[in-house]
């Protein structure tokens, strides 16, 4: 180690600097809510995305003098879809609260159970462009063209969060490990919350208002 020397100003000058104690991210608190925020900021951009869908929509329709341009998309099996994916939401929920408080198994269960709700929407997605698509097909108008785009775009964020779901399905621990990846299934969580709560807006303004009549 080299000698401190001090100079006529009473500055200390030479020798070797400090060392800084070091402490690892995760010992800091920081590491375990990295993902989370990262899934935040993951759901604003997907967010705006929809939002520009959902403009495009009103836009296309501000011009014409009816809208839809065409029949409206029935209501019946569009309302099925939506209990299957809250009652999704609300199945991944408990099973997220039973995960932090140790109930590992039956988190799982739950996330499983989640999952297959998810497939059976997307199954149902599938019998209702098989009953609309012999009425309307997307290179009909511009209506169809954006009625198909929005859906189809939902359908793929639900296929993502079913990937993000196999994904927590598949580790040894759901929720509250002491190494990463951290609140694995409170992140997923998060995500499907979010594909759900849109296609909730998709319902109200794609399936109900056009039967209402209502104009955007």
């Amino acid at each position: 180690m080299s000698e401190l020397t001090v100079d006529r100003a009473g500055v200390v000058v030479g020798g070797e600097p400090a060392a800084v104690p070091y402490r690892p991210v995760a010992e800091l608190g920081w590491d375990d809510r990295r993902g989370t925020r990262a899934m935040s900021f993951f759901i604003a951009t997907e967010a705006m995305l929809f939002v520009a869908l959902f403009f495009s929509y009103f836009y296309l329709g501000a011009g014409q003098p009816r809208w839809p341009i065409d029949e409206p998309p029935e209501l019946k099996l569009a309302l099925i879809m939506l209990g299957v994916l809250l009652s999704s939401s609300v199945v991944l929920w408990v099973g997220e609260q039973l995960g932090k408080r140790g109930h590992a198994a039956a988190s799982r269960v739950l996330v499983a159970v989640t999952i297959a709700l998810g497939g059976l929407f997307l199954f149902l997605q599938t019998l209702e462009y098989r009953h609309h698509l012999r009425k309307l097909m997307p290179q009909r108008d511009a209506y169809a063209s954006i009625f198909y785009t929005i859906t189809s775009v939902h359908a793929l964020h639900v296929m993502t969060g079913l990937g993000m779901l196999l994904y927590v399905l598949a580790l040894p621990a759901p929720e509250h490990t002491d190494r990463p990846p951290y609140r694995s299934l409170h992140n997923a969580g998060m995500y499907w919350h979010f594909v759900d709560a849109v296609w909730v807006v998709i319902i109200a303004l794609l399936y109900v208002m056009p039967n209402l009549g209502a104009r955007p």
